[in-house]
């Protein structure tokens, strides 16, 4: 039984070394307290402008949380007061009395209420400021963090709350999830585990553990029974507190990532039994599949990293989950409509990437729905961390809780140790290899994940780099770069076999600048406005680019000049984006399987900003999105790059089954046909339909029409080098979008 505690809480606000309070207002939980100051009228629309750089003197100050609770009277019950998110350096106090201090935004905080007695009670919560306890941590001289912001390095908050190149800097406070009363029945679960240890169409099996509590001295007297869709499979009885075992499916219904197969997920449910009475349960969703990694850790054509499910190889496309929101209290208004973007495009994975928090169970069960593998970086991003031992306590006792939260989901591909941590080892210059001695990704975090997930992999950074091979030879990279060009000989020829990162700039509509840039302000590229929304916080820290300047640059490099109006620049930088991520995407499917997959960099806006993202802030989805969306077709028809006079027309099938594919492809203004056939493609692979002269001087727009038994699609190919005419990229648009030229 829970019993909510969200709703109106009194606020108190005090300055830095003040006792008595400066601000009194309402807060909301879940909230963040820059999101109270903003509906008490205080301090303005936080993500307007430049606005956010007014919060800034709030960064020093503590908080006071107050409220009445009831606690309801639960005989033969555990009370529990529980804060699913509580930001960040907090104490706890009932009637007074401390129960406890916390230092982790990122896992729930559990208070336990025994012996307190049922009736009215004065619940505070004290959250003291981050940054100043921050202040008093004498960190070694190697860790330091992202956009100079070391104080992340210590305190469990999300990195990006500190500044990023994709988020403001709002190191918030606040109860930013849900905060209730829970009441657990004395003898219960406390842990259910289930993997699929082997599954292929004949055959599953699979392994589950389980542990209980109760006051019982003898746990003999329990049994454990397991149902699938209602149906029975397992019955023992407990000899200890703990146990398991496994059974076997014959002719399972599996688990298929999208575009593969039905991704079934069986209603699981595991009782705890005495005496013929069911005394606690269990349920989840289970889906049933096998997942392999092939991993091998050498440089370009001798390494691997290749995934397969169900024994079958699956080739990735999907992109990075970057957070919902700069404050994490809204995030579930976006859940929802954020999944259903990856479904749209074609998506069948999504990286959770390690500057954010970890998400709620919704987007994961989201996820198991819909077949969209999830890729978990647990919380620590571009910095190099403390080693000290008590730094890898907090994080095994967070990675614990993470684990037995998101086991179960059949959508967890693996656990990533960190977001380019590894890389910022040698980017700042270390010893070589120096990255090799982080004890928390190369002993603590793999120790938790044995002991808690044993059966699904472990991978200590993204990219993992090791070996003393350099970043862009390992297997698995993320591909930055000049970020010129995208045919670039860096995307070209990257040695890549599998890229968690990449992406490319794209400006927002008109209509959603207009939301959160002030009118005076749209025309100054390199103001304070656009400087804010391109994420450079400008008071504390002065990036050695301008993302801005980047992505008007790669706006003039493809059309040779700066266009006159902020709707032509909109239209032609969408344009210029469309094309890269298409190009990223075929070329890497065109490779397959020497290349297995490509997660771009990225889906959503995490607040209102000028970036990579397919799909704004406002839900506004700019021109890439549709465009990926055509490119990750299960079965797809396209073209490869020239070789010499000629260019390859290729099938490209990531399905389970056969395809038999029509198409045809011709110039899309003289109406010329270059190509048509009837082919058929085998399952998993690609298939080389023929070829068409080329010029690669040439400028054109070629149309291709196929029909792999879903009905006729589309795919397009822009033949050629800039400098394009912006005119015909207006043109090319509406015959891509199947308008009337």
């Amino acid at each position: 039984m829970k019993y909510s505690l969200n709703g109106e809480w009194s606020l108190k606000g005090y300055e830095h070394a003040k006792t008595a309070p400066s601000l009194e207002l309402t807060a909301k939980v879940p909230g963040n307290v820059e999101l109270d100051l903003y509906r008490a009228g205080i301090e303005p629309e936080p993500f307007y402008g430049a606005n956010e750089y007014l919060y800034r003197r709030y960064e020093s100050w503590s908080w006071r949380f107050e409220r009445e609770i009831d606690l309801p009277s639960a005989p033969d019950t555990d009370a529990f007061l529980v804060f699913e998110g509580l930001n960040c350096v907090s104490e706890v106090y009932l009637d007074g009395v401390k129960l406890g201090h916390f230092e982790n935004a990122l896992i729930p905080c559990r208070v336990p209420l025994e012996g307190v007695l049922p009736g009215a009670h004065a619940l505070r919560v004290d959250i003291s400021s981050a940054l100043m306890r921050a202040r008093d941590d004498d960190l070694p001289v190697s860790a330091t963090a992202a956009e100079g912001s070391d104080e992340y390095t210590r305190l469990r908050m999300p990195p990006h709350s500190f500044g990023w190149d994709i988020m403001p800097r709002f190191p918030s406070a606040g109860m930013w999830r849900d905060v209730y009363i829970e009441m657990l029945p004395k003898t219960r679960f406390t842990q259910v585990y289930f993997a699929t240890r082997a599954a292929d169409s004949r055959r599953a099996d699979v392994v589950f553990r389980y542990r209980f509590t109760t006051p019982d001295t003898d746990p003999a007297g329990y049994q454990v029974a397991i149902k699938l869709d209602g149906r029975e499979v397992v019955r023992r009885q407990a000899s200890f507190v703990s146990g398991g075992g496994s059974f076997s499916l014959d002719q399972p219904r599996l688990w298929w990532p999208r575009g593969y197969g039905e991704a079934y997920l069986y209603d699981a449910r595991i009782e705890l039994i005495r005496q013929g009475e069911v005394v606690d349960a269990y349920s989840c969703r289970l889906g049933i599949r096998e997942i392999r990694i092939d991993h091998k850790m050498a440089p370009g054509d001798e390494g691997e990293f290749l995934v397969r499910v169900n024994g079958r190889r699956v080739f990735l496309m999907g992109s990075n989950w970057v957070p919902m929101d700069a404050f994490h209290s809204r995030d579930p208004e976006r859940y929802d409509r954020a999944v259903a973007l990856w479904r749209e495009a074609n998506c069948n994975i999504l990286r959770m990437w390690g500057g954010n928090v970890y998400e709620a169970d919704r987007v994961y069960d989201l996820c198991d729905e819909s077949g969209i593998l999830v890729w978990q970086d647990f919380a620590m991003a571009c910095a190099v961390y403390s080693q000290q031992e008590e730094f890898a306590r907090v994080i095994a006792g967070e990675a614990e809780q993470v684990i037995r939260r998101l086991r179960n989901h059949a959508c967890v591909l693996l656990w990533s140790g960190d977001n380019e941590v590894d890389e910022t080892y040698s980017g700042r210059g270390y010893w070589p290899d120096e990255n090799r001695f982080n004890s928390v990704t190369r002993l603590t975090l793999p120790r938790v994940v044995r002991e808690n997930d044993p059966f699904r992999m472990f991978l200590p950074s993204s990219p993992f780099i090791d070996g003393g091979i350099a970043r862009y030879s390992v297997p698995e990279q993320h591909l930055w770069g000049p970020r010129a060009w995208f045919k670039d000989d860096f995307y070209r020829h990257t040695s890549a076999h599998f890229v968690s990162e990449c992406g490319y700039h794209g400006c927002p509509a008109p209509r959603s600048l207009k939301r959160f840039i002030p009118e005076n302000e749209l025309g100054d590229f390199f103001g304070e406005s656009w400087t804010a929304h391109s994420s450079e916080y400008v008071p504390l820290f002065r990036r050695g680019y301008s993302r801005n300047k980047l992505m008007l640059d790669q706006l003039k490099l493809m059309f040779g000049r700066m266009p006159d109006s902020l709707e032509e620049i909109s239209f032609l930088s969408q344009f210029t984006q469309a094309e890269a991520f298409k190009f990223f995407i075929e070329t890497a499917r065109v490779h397959a399987w020497r290349r297995t997959g490509l997660i771009w960099w990225n889906m959503l806006d995490g607040w209102p900003q000028i970036s990579d993202a397919v799909v704004d802030w406002y839900f506004e989805k700019k021109r890439a999105f549709h465009t990926i969306k055509r490119s990750q077709e299960p079965v797809l028809v396209l073209l490869d790059e020239p070789q010499g006079w000629y260019q390859d027309v290729v099938i490209s099938n990531f399905t389970l089954d056969d395809a038999s594919v029509s198409l045809r492809l011709w110039d899309a203004d003289t109406g010329e046909t270059l190509f048509e056939g009837v082919f058929s493609c085998p399952a998993g692979s690609n298939l080389t339909a023929g070829s068409i002269r080329v010029f690669s001087s040439w400028q054109r727009l070629i149309l291709i029409e196929y029909d792999s038994g879903e009905g006729k699609k589309m795919n397009h190919y822009l033949s050629g080098f800039p400098v394009y005419r912006p005119e015909d990229a207006v043109r090319w648009a509406k015959m891509i979008d199947g308008e009337t030229p």
